[in-house]
């Protein structure tokens, strides 16, 4: 079962931008969109390129290498060339600390 990862601190975790964890192997990318905090597999579905580098629009990531759209709060795939979804992870906020959980194996 996996356990709880230490994202960052929320006082250093600005609106707008995105940190990078990796859980079990898993690439994690956390958003914080206006104080709330998201967090989907930082690997394009289409091709193996890391999300966390694309331009976020509103709630929704492009990837870098063939502008695949994915929403940021739920991991759906939004537009081609990418058609299957990326996995979103629960975030929680505990102690002041932005911690993210890769639920998806128990």
């Amino acid at each position: 079962m996996s356990e709880w990862v230490d994202v960052a601190p929320v006082k250093d975790f600005a609106p707008g931008t995105v940190r990078t964890v990796q859980t079990e192997g898993t690439p994690i990318a956390v958003f914080n969109l206006n104080g709330r905090y998201y967090a989907i597999e930082d690997l394009c579905s289409h091709e193996a390129e890391t999300l966390s580098d694309g331009e976020v629009a509103g709630e929704e990531i492009i990837c870098p290498r063939h502008g695949a759209h994915f929403s940021i709060l739920t991991g759906e795939a939004l537009s081609p060339p990418a058609y299957e979804p990326v996995a979103a992870f629960p975030v929680q906020v505990e102690g002041g600390m932005v911690r993210v959980k890769d639920d998806r194996w128990g």
